[in-house]
């Protein structure tokens, strides 16, 4: 680690270092941070577990990035980072670095929220929905303020009553089309997204990973309709009802994966 910091050291180092690296600010390193972070994901979801050591590097290296600037700048340095995160643990985890005694992992889970909502009433938080990340990607920022007011009681009990709710909302969603009102449509859209993410919620199942199944699976299988049609222009020149077949021709060769 002290290898890589001597790096990033010396990549912003005013007279010598690299020009690029030297012109990023917080705020311009952000994007190449969630980026990292989706690329690890990625090779996860992949079972690429050969380019794992490669991806959780360049993620490793955003954090030195970070610490860099923020040593330049007199905030803190690395050893604070990594002494926070050791503190937070270890204050997290009563039962394993202390005297508290957690049976099972629901009720790990329960503690874990009751300090983290304690943290949040220190730091002044008036809400339930205070300090969630602007930035946060949306169906995350969904899962997470659900979360939040599960945490209260105000939660759905159980999948059912939520695809009822799914339903409702796809029924109010086809009223607006019908009126064309583009803005009535998008809060009618948004109001089933986010159903439809309380429902994977509700099953213990990640909105943002199962949407990336599908869109490799749909990539997958659009690649071998363009394919079984003899390339793009050729299926760009069936009709849709010729596409829909070749579609459902192969939809059942191509699954999940």
């Amino acid at each position: 680690m002290q290898q890589l910091l001597e790096i990033m050291r010396r990549l912003r180092d005013p007279d010598s270092g690299c020009p690029w690296d030297l012109e990023q600010t917080f705020a311009s390193i952000a994007p190449h941070t969630i980026e990292e972070a989706y690329e690890v994901a990625d090779t996860i979801e992949r079972n690429a577990l050969d380019e794992l050591k490669d991806e959780l590097g360049d993620l490793l290296f955003q954090i030195a990035f970070y610490t860099q600037m923020a040593a330049e700048q007199g905030l803190f340095e690395y050893a604070d980072v990594e002494l926070a995160i050791c503190e937070k643990m270890e204050r997290r985890h009563p039962h394993v670095f202390g005297f508290s005694r957690i049976e099972n992992a629901t009720a790990q889970t329960e503690a874990w929220n009751q300090m983290k909502a304690e943290e949040r009433r220190h730091k002044g938080a008036r809400s339930m929905m205070d300090e969630i990340p602007a930035g946060m990607a949306e169906l995350q920022k969904s899962v997470k303020i659900q979360r939040r007011a599960a945490e209260v009681g105000f939660d759905w009990p159980e999948a059912e009553p939520i695809l009822d709710k799914i339903e409702e909302e796809i029924q109010e969603l086809r009223q607006e089309i019908h009126h064309s009102d583009p803005d009535a449509m998008q809060d009618e859209l948004g109001d089933l997204l986010f159903a439809c993410t309380n429902l994977a919620r509700s099953l213990n199942l990640d909105p943002a990973r199962a949407l990336r199944g599908a869109n490799r699976k749909f990539t997958r299988r659009f690649r071998a309709m363009e394919d079984a049609a003899g390339g793009t222009e050729a299926l760009q020149a069936l009709n849709l009802d010729a596409q829909e077949m070749l579609w459902q021709e192969i939809k059942p060769k191509i699954g999940a994966g």
